[in-house]
């Protein structure tokens, strides 16, 4: 038996890899955050699916390690398993289930399907920052945005603001500003893949005042990035003459 740690994607089936689908349907059981195992009900609509709630991501970890010992299972995750995904956390339990053998499946990151909405911004190095704090304090994260900032990648953010913190997203653009210029290209995409996908390229100045939730996917770009023909672009120095 096995557990795959799967990730799905964006949500649309055209973001979800071969491996992944492979490995979906080889499995028995899947198990996941409720929005994603109602997402992968749609395009597997025979499968039995078990899921859990915001927060509750080690008890749902436990529960697919404990049943891939009798059956294979696939726990669930949007984009890849391994960016803010369980695939480290399965590893860190597996201890507890020596029987039980794990196998990553990799997916489409938002920061990938995101940047190809918005055209290509992550052409050159870039960092992908969370600005969730619940499991990483706020000082680490605004230590990275400088860092990212000063070092002139790319910064691509996830979770930029949701209903308890609402201004996550202003304060981590007044970080960057400060080793930014307010002209820097940005972009962001919402609901990458799904119903309701919508996106803009905009200043950072004008990014530090817009209002974006947990379904957002913010692009910061570094010093050379530009917009061309309405898309975000970053060279990487090819000669074009």
């Amino acid at each position: 038996m096995i557990l795959y740690v799967v990730g799905f994607g964006s949500g649309s089936r055209g973001c979800m890899t071969l491996d992944a689908q492979q490995a979906i349907t080889q499995s028995d059981l899947i198990i996941g955050y409720t929005t994603y195992t109602n997402i992968i009900q749609r395009f597997f609509p025979d499968k039995t699916c078990l899921s859990t709630g915001m927060r509750q991501e080690t008890e749902r970890v436990r529960m697919a390690l404990e049943k891939a010992q009798r059956q294979n299972v696939a726990l669930v995750c949007s984009g890849d398993p391994e960016l803010y995904g369980m695939a480290g956390l399965a590893y860190q339990l597996q201890t507890e289930y020596p029987d039980t053998e794990i196998e990553v499946v990799a997916g489409v990151s938002a920061a990938f399907s995101g940047g190809a909405i918005l055209g290509s911004p992550l052409t050159h190095d870039f960092a992908v920052i969370s600005l969730s704090d619940l499991l990483t304090p706020a000082d680490v994260i605004e230590k990275r945005l400088r860092g990212a900032a000063i070092a002139d990648f790319v910064i691509v953010l996830y979770n930029p603001a949701s209903k308890h913190r609402p201004d996550h997203l202003k304060r981590a653009c007044s970080v960057i500003l400060e080793n930014r210029s307010p002209e820097t290209v940005c972009g962001y995409v919402r609901n990458i893949g799904r119903e309701g996908q919508c996106s803009r390229i905009l200043s950072l100045a004008e990014l530090r005042n817009t209002k974006l939730d947990m379904f957002t996917t913010v692009f910061i770009g570094n010093s050379e990035t530009v917009e061309i023909s309405g898309k975000m672009v970053t060279p990487r120095g090819y000669r074009c003459v």
